[in-house]
């Protein structure tokens, strides 16, 4: 019996062991996961904001010249020096082709002819020969009639009270966008700048300029909507004073109900600046370079009343009128003293002759 019982008594502890193992893998699984908690690496984050910094400050994006911004004006007036200089001889083809080029670029018919006349001359006396010297000799006289002109903007930091830069110009030349480039461009000089906001006759005017005073760190005085121009300006003036700021930018009306009542007007305005503590030390006409001889004839008109001591001559780089310039500075006397060649607040720039010749060739 002993013998018979053991075998079973092993085979029953057997199954029981094989019985408990299943039952406590059945019960595990039944059981809900325990959530496995990891630590998070921390983040560097100093670290990334300083390498997009980086990044940020060497992708530089390289500045248009200006001879890449005049394209237009030098299709207008290249072609024809092409056309020349395929030539083996100058023959009368030759001077048409050059003054018509001089007339499409609004030089216009004096400034032509003064540039001209000498180069007759002397391909006439065997001193110039060639096509290409003869090109050549016109750049350079075109250079001539533009060198010897004082294109500073006027800034005395001599006189009591602030100095006074007038804007003057008609609606729609770039008088407001040229303000906000010219006092970002002197708040970076380390001048301290008031804007009047004295165009009270052109709806949206003042919140322009106010946007334009923001974003170049100037302060600004505003008047009422369709309000005398002379007392925003005047107010401007003697605010600047009493804070010890150092230019004064005043726009002005561009559009009244006829010339004569913003002659005027205008007039009134330089009077009345003058009164108080400042001193008018610039008068800026603004022109739109692509109405051609028609900015001739706004400056000629503004001049008389204003005074005007410079010019900016605004839209440049969309212009195939390029020789506006020589019109006004040829007739006028006035010299060109900035130049719009972009929409950005870097590309109203100082006027440089040389570099302007050189690229209508």
């Amino acid at each position: 019996m002993n013998n018979i019982s053991l075998p079973i008594i092993f085979l029953v502890l057997a199954v029981v062991v094989l019985v408990f193992g299943f039952g406590v893998v059945w019960l595990n699984r039944r059981k809900p996961a325990a959530p496995v908690v990891q630590r998070a690496t921390p983040i560097a984050k100093a670290a990334v904001v300083e390498e997009v910094a980086v990044t940020e400050v060497v992708a530089v994006v390289e500045k248009a010249s200006v001879r890449d911004r005049l394209s237009k004006a030098r299709s207008a007036f290249g072609g024809a020096v092409t056309s020349v200089l395929t030539r083996s001889e100058i023959s009368d083809t030759t001077w048409d082709e050059l003054e018509e080029a001089l007339l499409r670029a609004d030089v216009g018919v004096r400034v032509a002819q003064e540039l001209m006349q000498p180069l007759r001359a002397r391909v006439k006396s065997k001193e110039i020969v060639s096509p290409q010297q003869l090109i050549d000799a016109l750049r350079q006289d075109m250079s001539a009639h533009l060198v010897s002109t004082d294109r500073e903007l006027r800034f005395d930091a001599t006189i009591e009270g602030p100095n006074i830069w007038l804007m003057v110009g008609v609606n729609g030349a770039g008088k407001t966008t040229s303000i906000g480039k010219i006092s970002a461009q002197q708040t970076a000089l380390g001048r301290t700048v008031m804007m009047a906001a004295g165009d009270t006759f052109r709806a949206a005017a003042g919140e322009q300029l106010a946007t334009w005073a923001e974003r170049s760190g100037a302060e600004i005085i505003r008047g009422a909507e369709g309000g005398d121009p002379s007392s925003v300006i005047f107010d401007a003036v003697q605010a600047a004073n009493a804070r010890n700021i150092d230019l004064v930018l005043a726009d002005t009306a561009g559009r009244l109900q006829s010339n004569t009542n913003l002659m005027e007007e205008l007039r009134k305005v330089r009077r009345v600046a003058e009164k108080g503590a400042g001193t008018v030390t610039e008068v800026l006409l603004v022109i739109d370079a692509t109405t051609g001889q028609n900015g001739l004839s706004q400056a000629r008109v503004f001049a008389e009343a204003t005074q005007v001591t410079g010019v900016v001559l605004t839209k440049l780089d969309g212009s195939a009128k390029g020789g506006i310039v020589f019109a006004i500075e040829t007739e006028l006397g006035i010299p060109i003293k900035l130049v719009g060649l972009g929409e950005t607040i870097t590309d109203l720039v100082a006027f440089n002759p040389i570099e302007f010749v050189d690229a209508l060739f």
